[in-house]
């Protein structure tokens, strides 16, 4: 394959076969469960990469579940967003996410930056109960319930909640392991996004330790809320706010 060949069909690799197709990317029923937190903001501050800044010490704690999603098939996702602000524009961080589906994961790192790792999250309905795991390998990481759709919800203010822009720390190492060929501060939203139920009840979390998978570094002191919300969305493409290594 000739040098001119290779630069107009690269995508993503592997270069002949890449591991996941060009967006746009839609979600249909998406399913979103999510348990607002209290955390040590000392903890909270350490993991939070600037120019971000953070207001509060809370951290959102997310299983999602995407069963029909362009490109990307039927996998299930857990992790930790942290509200914050850019340029007073408030948002959210995305610290840590845990998945079960190799395209998302290679499509995810390599075009956003999201900090995905292989691992095994669900989201079931055990009778009246809204259950999210999070097991990495045998080990439980994490663990959360809420009272199933016990009070609706404004779905324009979920509506505008999701609206909001997140941010993701994009890193490409060189290939000698000198140091980042890539760090990136990315942003993104979430477009065309249609909210088809909305619901809050009573809501329980627990983290454990593990050496990979440390989302327990961020501890539960205080479940602020638990909502469970069902949607259709695009996730949108990112683009770069700041160039870390051009501030150096």
């Amino acid at each position: 394959m000739r040098t001119d060949a290779v630069t107009r069909n690269a995508f993503a690799m592997p270069l002949t076969s890449p591991s996941f197709p060009k967006g746009p990317y839609r979600f249909h029923n998406r399913e979103f469960f999510t348990i607002t937190y209290r955390t040590d903001p000392e903890e909270l501050r350490k993991v939070v990469p600037e120019p971000l800044e953070v207001t509060e010490p809370i951290v959102k704690y997310e299983f999602i579940r995407m069963p029909d999603s362009t490109g990307f098939g039927s996998y299930s996702e857990s992790g930790q967003v942290i509200p914050v602000t850019f340029q007073g524009r408030e948002g959210g961080y995305v610290h840590a996410m845990f998945l079960n589906d190799d395209s998302p994961i290679a499509g995810g790192r390599e075009i956003w930056g999201f900090p995905k790792k292989l691992a095994e999250p669900k989201l079931t309905v055990e009778k009246d109960t809204l259950v999210g795991s999070l097991h990495v390998g045998s080990v439980q990481v994490a663990g959360a319930t809420m009272g199933y759709k016990h009070r609706e919800l404004d779905r324009d203010a979920v509506l505008k909640s999701l609206a909001a822009p997140s941010w993701l720390l994009k890193i490409i190492p060189h290939a000698d392991c000198s140091g980042p060929r890539i760090c990136e501060l990315v942003e993104y939203s979430l477009e065309d996004v249609t909210v088809k139920g909305a619901w809050e009840g009573p809501g329980a979390l627990e983290l454990h330790e593990h050496a990979l998978a440390p989302v327990a570094q961020l501890p539960v002191l205080e479940v602020l809320s638990a909502t469970h919300v069902l949607t259709d969305l695009t996730l949108g493409l990112g683009h770069v706010v700041f160039d870390y290594l051009q501030t150096e």
